[in-house]
């Protein structure tokens, strides 16, 4: 069976994220109320396995001993078993509200 894991790495709450505090500032800077931000990764897997618990041992083995540093990040993940007739998985994004590519448009108000 073909399943899809998307894994997603963060820092533990007790660990500093430079990166994320520096996101932080600026978005403040554009008057946004934001109170917190944490960065991380997505990373999405493509394997077989012959079962759903196998899947899930093999996700947890890439999480503990790979994708993230136990002793500072904490990892979370999905499993999907992907549809022999749907075909191969894609590596898009988590679906998002809105995604904008290039220029930001301004407009003005009055």
């Amino acid at each position: 069976m073909t399943f899809v894991a998307t894994i997603r790495v963060l820092p533990k709450s007790e660990v500093r994220d430079p990166q994320g505090e520096a996101i932080r500032g600026a978005l403040r800077s554009l008057g946004l109320a934001v109170s917190d931000v944490r960065t991380g990764k997505e990373i999405v897997v493509t394997f077989e396995a012959a079962d759903e618990m196998a899947a899930r041992e093999s996700v947890r083995l890439m999480g503990t001993e790979l994708l993230a540093n136990p002793v500072i990040e904490d990892y979370a993940y999905e499993l999907e078993q992907l549809d022999a007739r749907a075909g191969k998985a894609s590596f898009e994004p988590a679906p998002v509200d809105d995604v904008v590519y290039g220029e930001r448009k301004r407009t003005s108000q009055g």
